[in-house]
């Protein structure tokens, strides 16, 4: 052998010494990854070489998997310098891949965001079973079953099986468009279990809530009974409320218009607001008193309201208003009364008032009316009829010697005469006592105002007593008394 060949030898053997180093070295390099133990209640069909994912991508393996002290599974897996060291409050979980397959597992880490996470795990260090989840099979939930319940999701199962036999494909499209109603609703109950303290509440309140819409069942179908009818009869009207949507813009354009004039008013008010400071300052001293005065008037405001309106029949004001409206027919009548000429000898006198139907107020103004003409006659004769009220006669008068009391007595409603009076023995002829020239005087029933006095001395006036009224009255002058 040559001297060049041995040591090419040598140098080939220091070639895969040299190799086998390096290989060893990286193969060994993981002495420096960062590695961490994990608590799960079980291992979940965990086995070494299984992924460890951050939000979907491969960032370690899993190493060993041990039996803990206390029956638990420590499982030690590594994580790459990008996401080490980890730190309190990241979430070990381990999932499946698939329904199906064997050792198709993998651990997921939940990792907290800055602002909530703890201090920095060391490598070595470990995750305690509360920050772990293990896997839950379908097994372990059908174990849970009993044998009913299990038979009837067997036909449940079937069912679907025919209800999907020849629609697998439309079916399938469907789910594809279902995919982000799960997810999001993953999402959703992923939140609503985030605070199971607050979810447990918001339940019980939601079921005392049910409670006590339960008791209030008849108001509440009630409720929804006038909402429909409320509905219904808005729907009625939709060509109504379309008008009327159509119209709320031109409305709120208004509206703003005015809103922006209004602020103007408002600064316009500022005086008087200003002014009235004075009269609200004095308007809680009036209030004070009149607080006392209101209290006072609930006595008269209830016997008002008894007055206005009271049980029972023609008692109230309320009914005695009901009542005027006869009333004032009865007295305004047909209209304008219709009095006549007033003359009581005509016979077509007042002919339109023969029926009465002008109404007491008509009927009143008639009777004044046509009763002019007597008061007319009656009035001159007002001394007469006083001196009738004051014992018939005229009280008399005064003079030098005192008071003169003096009575005439008229006998108009019958004429005397000679034939007709008794024959009394007396020396004298009847016929000088009766007539104008006799003692008793006879026809005088036609006399004028004044007549029944004495005749003034021509020293006083002339023309006597009697008044004609220069002959406007039906008397006869003439038929007065005899001077002594």
């Amino acid at each position: 052998m040559s001297r060049s060949t041995a040591l090419g030898r040598i140098a080939a053997v220091v070639a895969i010494v040299g190799a086998v180093v390096v290989l060893v070295l990286v193969l060994n390099g993981g002495d420096d990854a960062y590695e961490v133990t994990a608590e799960f209640e079980n291992a979940s069909q965990l086995v070494p070489g299984n992924e460890v994912i951050v939000g979907g991508v491969p960032v370690g393996s899993v190493k060993t998997i041990e039996l803990g002290d206390d029956g638990q599974a420590l499982v030690d897996f590594t994580v790459e310098d990008e996401y080490a060291p980890l730190r309190r409050g990241t979430t070990a979980t381990v999932r499946s891949y698939s329904l199906s397959g064997i050792a198709n597992r993998q651990i997921q880490l939940t990792i907290p965001p800055d602002s909530t996470a703890g201090e920095e795990i060391p490598a070595g260090g470990s995750l305690a079973q509360s920050e772990t989840v293990s896997e839950v099979d379908l097994d372990e939930v059908f174990n849970t079953l009993d044998k009913d319940t299990v038979a009837d999701f067997k036909r449940v199962i079937k069912g679907f099986e025919t209800s999907y036999d020849g629609v697998g494909k439309q079916a399938n499209e469907g789910f594809r468009y279902a995919n982000p109603f799960l997810s999001t609703s993953r999402g959703l109950f992923a939140e609503l279990t985030y605070d199971e303290r607050a979810l447990e509440n918001l339940i019980v309140d939601t079921s005392n809530l049910s409670g006590a819409l339960a008791a209030r069942a008849p108001d509440i179908s009630g409720l929804v009974g006038n909402l429909n009818t409320m509905m219904s009869a808005i729907g009625n009207q939709k060509l109504a409320l379309a008008e009327a949507i159509s119209k709320l813009p031109d409305f709120m354009r208004n509206a703003n218009t005015t809103f922006v004039n209004l602020r103007a008013a408002l600064d316009d008010t500022d005086p008087l607001v200003e002014a009235s400071y004075p009269a609200v300052e004095e308007l809680g001293p009036f209030i004070d008193t009149l607080r006392p005065a209101i209290a006072d008037a609930v006595p008269t405001i209830r016997d008002l309201d008894a007055i206005v309106k009271r049980g029972g029949k023609d008692n109230d004001l309320v009914e005695l208003t009901r009542d005027q409206v006869g009333l004032a027919k009865r007295a305004v009548g047909s209209g304008a009364p219709d009095c006549g000429s007033g003359d009581l000898s005509d016979p077509a006198n007042g002919a339109g008032d023969d029926d009465f139907s002008q109404g007491a107020f008509g009927e009143s103004v008639c009777a004044l009316t046509n009763g002019n003409g007597t008061l007319a006659m009656f009035r001159p004769y007002t001394p007469e009829l006083v001196g009738w009220f004051d014992d018939f006669s005229h009280p008399g008068t005064f003079d030098a010697l005192g008071a003169v009391g003096r009575i005439g007595t008229s006998f108009n409603q019958f004429s005397a005469s000679a034939a007709g009076l008794p024959d009394l023995g007396l020396p004298v002829d009847p016929n000088d006592l009766i007539g104008p020239a006799g003692t008793l005087q006879n026809d005088l029933d036609f006399k004028c105002p004044g007549s029944e006095e004495r005749p003034l001395p021509p020293s006083i006036g002339e023309g006597g007593n009697v008044f004609t009224d220069s002959g406007n009255l039906d008397c006869d002058p003439g038929d007065v008394l005899r001077e002594p």
